[in-house]
């Protein structure tokens, strides 16, 4: 205890501490940087923003980028060939035969309704929708030598064991074609309309993730594995890979799972579709539908629909009930301050 030096106490008067404060000025220590601390970690305010992207670049991310199919399918023929091919189409998809078509109005007695909305599809035509788009993506495809991958090659793994024609990847399929191998697909492994958008999701993130196009040598197995895996990603039951073995007979369990495992690679395992985005894709759909004459059905309001209607209506209002309670305003508009209010006058 006699000795003068210790371990609290400094015997140099210059770091001896003030006797009036007890603490030091702080002093802030000169930051390190990351090359220093050995931290090569990526900081969170240093990446990327999807806002801060192009938005024409990941239209299958960002909720207002354009679809890739229906810019495609709006830049399809010349002005003056396009009242024929809108014709040509509308007879082709809609079975129907030429003669005068009278357009369906809603009166005060009547309202005439399809039965497909964002939440509830029509399973038919929301695959005729998607086979559409697929076509255009296929017509209209850019011819700049992109990046071919092999798994998806038809020649390299063939998905029937007859053999292809020398020209195959020359001719493009029809839309026909097209609509009977999705709705194949989907009647056998009972696939519900929400995959099939989900699939187109998928198959446009795949085009622009890879940058690869999609064309007649390719497309069965890129929509085969959009396929497989937007009914393991949204759906409940979904369906194993040895089932489609069972649809497609000539294809095997190993060649499934490799073009899985592939095809998520590709889409960096970026599997989460927005809701915003899924309403996007739905609703240009219905453009796409609408501008090349192919109209969902619509069928009068019945007393069993406008019942069901009804009860969703109501069943919505008692889940929102409490959020509308929360959001009330608290605050008074300057126009409800500009009310006269009528007072007792205090006479001093």
């Amino acid at each position: 205890m006699g000795n003068t030096t210790s371990c609290c106490v400094s015997s140099s008067p210059k770091h001896r501490r003030n006797n009036h404060s007890r603490l030091e000025p702080y002093r802030p220590e000169p930051e390190l940087s990351r090359e220093d601390t050995g931290c090569n970690l990526q900081h969170i305010s240093d990446r990327e923003n999807l806002d801060d992207l192009p938005m024409e670049y990941n239209p299958s991310d960002h909720p207002r980028a354009s679809t890739i199919f229906l810019s495609k399918s709006q830049t399809d023929v010349p002005l003056p060939n396009k009242r024929v091919r809108e014709k040509r189409k509308s007879l082709y998809i809609n079975h129907h035969y030429p003669g005068p078509v009278r357009r369906k109005y809603s009166s005060c007695s009547t309202i005439f309704l399809d039965d497909s909305t964002v939440s509830q599809p029509n399973l038919k035509y929301t695959i005729k929708c998607v086979a559409l788009a697929i076509y255009y993506h296929i017509k209209n495809r850019d011819v700049d030598g992109r990046m071919l991958v092999d798994i998806f090659d038809e020649k390299l793994h063939p998905l029937t064991k007859s053999e292809l024609p020398p020209d195959y990847e020359k001719h493009d399929p029809e839309q026909k074609q097209i609509y009977r191998f999705v709705r194949t697909l989907f009647s056998a492994a009972q696939l519900t309309a929400e995959c099939a958008i989900v699939t187109l999701v998928y198959l446009e993130r795949l085009l622009t993730y890879a940058e690869i196009d999609i064309s007649p040598s390719n497309w069965k197995r890129i929509v085969l594995g959009a396929i497989l895996l937007a009914s393991k990603v949204w759906d409940d039951q979904a369906v194993w890979n040895v089932d489609y073995c069972q649809i497609l007979k000539d294809i095997t369990v190993e060649d499934m799972n490799e073009l899985e495992r592939q095809f998520l690679e590709l889409l960096q395992f970026n599997i989460n579709v927005p809701s915003s985005v899924y309403a996007k894709y739905y609703f240009d759909l219905r453009s796409m539908a609408e501008a090349n004459n192919l109209s969902f059905p619509l069928e009068p309001l019945s007393r069993e629909k406008a019942q069901k209607l009804e009860a969703i209506s109501r069943l919505c209002d008692d889940i929102y009930k409490d959020l509308r309670k929360q959001a009330k305003k608290r605050s008074v508009s300057a126009d409800n301050l500009a009310v006269v209010r009528w007072c007792p006058a205090i006479i001093s």
